[in-house]
């Protein structure tokens, strides 16, 4: 995966941008994802079916793979069978 990607979901209308990534398959709602949505949509796996939101970065544990929400849907994003958690925002500095 290389920065400005986009990657859709077999199982959901979930669509996402690669900001920084690797040689990592993303899945979403437990199936993997790729650049051309298939004609037939697969089912979400009920482990998976948090769903995503829109304009969040999504990051994986170790850091290496951060994606961006374009489209949101049904599914949750993973790699690996390890889910992907929402990048907290940076805090911003006092003005004291």
């Amino acid at each position: 995966m290389k920065p400005g990607t986009k990657l859709k979901s077999a199982v959901c209308d979930t669509e996402v941008m690669v900001i920084r990534g690797s040689d990592a398959v993303v899945e979403c709602g437990g199936v993997p994802m790729g650049e051309e949505r298939p004609a037939d949509n697969a089912s979400v796996n009920p482990a998976f079916a948090a769903g995503t939101l829109i304009g969040k970065r999504y990051v994986d544990p170790a850091g290496a793979v951060e994606l961006l929400c374009v489209k949101p849907g049904k599914g949750s994003l993973s790699i690996g069978g390890v889910a992907l958690r929402i990048k907290d925002a940076k805090a911003l500095p006092s003005s004291d």
